[in-house]
């Protein structure tokens, strides 16, 4: 799988190639040093994934992440940063980033890049310790107001735990087509994008 590499720190993009470049199904297909140069390289390049840190000089990784994502929904974007910041960890899910971990956790870039690459959603341990905070619920959600049925919920959370259509599809004792359709239509009733889309909706709006 093909990565874009995108931190303001050479030393540490230079790290970060060494480490994916160890694997043998990755390679670096660029190293970008800002926001607009990612899009720009992104965009031209089209990688599985961009490896992405937030804060840079010019344009922030959340911003040139957007851009990225509203012209290419396939590029799936892994925040990579040192900051545990509640607005950063917001924003990213709003904008339907597939990952968001710390780089102490670096050791752990590799599966989390095959992870996004396959369509799953990656937080750090942090991340997810901060997660029921974030979502600051007061109310159920209501599965039958959107039309969502017992084996569609599920399918929901499954997804949430970053199982992969295959993976759903043993567990559910379902073929794979019968999930890609089941997925459709979940999000159709949600009005939503995509699997990341509706793993952030899992954890905002349902799980208790």
């Amino acid at each position: 799988m093909r990565v874009l590499i995108v931190d303001d720190d050479p030393l540490v993009s230079g790290a970060l190639k060494v480490i994916l470049e160890a694997e043998d199904d990755m390679e670096s297909c660029d190293v970008a040093s800002g926001g607009n140069e990612a899009v720009k390289k992104a965009l031209s390049t089209r990688p599985d994934v961009v490896v992405m840190d937030i804060r840079m000089d010019d344009l922030n990784g959340i911003d040139a992440a957007e851009k990225i994502l509203k012209e290419d929904k396939d590029i799936k974007i892994l925040f990579l940063t040192t900051f545990l910041d509640d607005e950063y960890i917001n924003r990213a899910l709003g904008i339907g980033a597939s990952g968001y971990i710390l780089k102490q956790e670096c050791a752990t870039l590799p599966s989390s890049v095959r992870a996004v690459a396959g369509g799953q959603i990656v937080f750090g341990g942090k991340i997810v310790e901060k997660l029921p905070d974030l979502m600051n619920r007061t109310e159920k959600f209501d599965y039958e107001e959107f039309g969502i049925t017992d084996k569609e919920k599920e399918l929901i959370e499954l997804v949430a735990d970053g199982l992969s259509n295959k993976e759903i599809a043993d567990k559910m004792f379902l073929g794979e087509g019968t999930v890609r359709n089941m997925m459709s239509s979940v999000l159709s009733k949600l009005d939503l994008r995509d699997r990341t889309q509706l793993a952030c909706f899992y954890y905002q709006k349902i799980k208790p």
